[in-house]
């Protein structure tokens, strides 16, 4: 038989039978949707944590108080021990090393924010100018924090955008006054919508200089300093720049932990992609249903067919041409059913991009091949048995239907 005419065979053969080549489909498609499916999930969440950590800035390094170990535990805290804080002079220290561009301290709390008879609760960021370029904020309207020492309070403030809406509406609000607390800022300057990112919501802050957050707040101590690099090459060596000037300024203790962006990064990216290697492979497992679906069906295929079988043999054909039909049946079968399960699958990814226009989902190539690789090997293992059997009978047996 020429490729031609085994096309024309199996073609033929399933179509003669379409309730039973229906299912078969049916079975072998859905497997192969949901390996898409699911993989298109968590390449989508992958690629949204690098899109969230991209927009924190860049060649960035993170200082936080507090020695970390491996297992996340500061040894301290099991001796009852407290962190001991970061301070300005702390920030200040680390621009003596060559590697570091420029630094950002973060003073965060809580407060009450009120204009006229408006009012509300909002986070307030104590930090300096430097903090517009590290995190790649946009304004919508006026000016950033100003360039003033670091220890000098000011009382100006930036404001979110959905405080400005909320407090302000369509009043203009550059040059009005805001209460925080018990104190009074002047707006200088308002965010553009940016929206979350890693847990943070700019357009709900209200940004004012480092030095007045910790008088609002009465303390002295930072919740965290962000570092930038001078460039990538060099976020290494700023990384341990910060770690023995930190050290050097607390008397020699290594009482802090210091971060690297591509660090975090790295460590979400081989959880994420474990994940949706886990997901997908828990998904494969429906195909090999579908296998022994398709090896039950095609055994009873070769019972109803046993003349169609005999004939050929009797015309002839040799076991091994006979096990080729088979073979060919099943790899159309998975082939088209493959087909289908990915259009399915590309479809169902499309309506969870809709639904969540956040998440960038999309399949990664290799799980789109290897849906379609396993499926189309899946069907043609599992049809081993029955080209077997097929191989096997009798001619004269088989032409009297026994």
């Amino acid at each position: 038989m020429s490729p031609g005419d085994t096309l024309r065979f199996a073609s033929g053969s399933l179509l003669g039978a379409r309730t039973r080549t229906l299912l078969m489909m049916l079975a072998m498609s859905i497997g192969v949707a949901a390996v898409v499916i699911l993989t298109a999930l968590g390449e989508g969440a992958r690629r949204y944590v690098i899109g969230q950590f991209s927009s924190l800035g860049t060649n960035l390094v993170i200082v936080l108080p507090g020695r970390s170990e491996t297992a996340g535990v500061n040894p301290g805290m099991l001796l009852g021990q407290t962190a001991r804080d970061l301070v300005l002079d702390d920030a200040q220290a680390l621009l003596r090393s060559p590697a570091i561009r420029r630094i950002a301290p973060l003073s965060v709390g809580a407060a009450q924010a009120s204009h006229g008879s408006l009012n509300r609760e909002v986070v307030v960021m104590g930090t300096t100018a430097n903090m517009l370029l590290i995190r790649h904020m946009d304004l919508a309207q006026g000016q950033f924090l100003p360039q003033i020492d670091p220890r000098s309070a000011s009382p100006v403030c930036v404001l979110g955008a959905t405080i400005k809406k909320e407090l302000f509406g369509s009043e203009q609000a550059i040059g009005a006054w805001l209460r925080l607390g018990d104190r009074r800022f002047r707006v200088i300057g308002v965010l553009a919508e940016q929206g979350e990112s890693m847990g943070m919501n700019t357009d709900d802050l209200v940004i004012i200089p480092v030095a007045s957050a910790h008088m609002l707040f009465n303390t002295q101590a930072l919740f965290r300093i962000l570092i930038e690099a001078k460039n990538r090459d060099m976020i290494e060596a700023a990384k341990q720049d910060a770690e023995q000037i930190l050290m050097q300024q607390h008397s020699g203790e290594r009482d802090v932990t210091v971060i690297t962006q591509d660090a975090v990064l790295a460590t979400f990216d081989r959880i994420l992609r474990a994940l949706t290697l886990a997901v997908g492979g828990i998904a494969a497992i429906s195909l090999s249903v579908a296998g022994v679906l398709i090896m039950n069906v095609m055994l009873i295929a070769v019972a109803q067919r046993t003349q169609e079988i005999g004939l050929l043999k009797a015309l002839g054909a040799p076991p091994g041409q006979i096990r080729y039909l088979f073979f060919s049946e099943a790899a159309l079968l998975s082939a088209v059913s493959g087909l289908f399960g990915l259009v399915l699958g590309e479809i169902g990814s499309m309506v969870i991009g809709h639904v969540y226009p956040t998440l960038p989902v999309a399949a990664p190539w290799w799980a789109v091949l290897a849906a379609f690789g396993t499926a189309l090997v899946t069907g043609i293992l599992f049809s081993v048995m029955p080209a077997r059997r097929a191989a096997r009978l009798d001619p004269v047996l088989a032409l009297a239907r026994r």
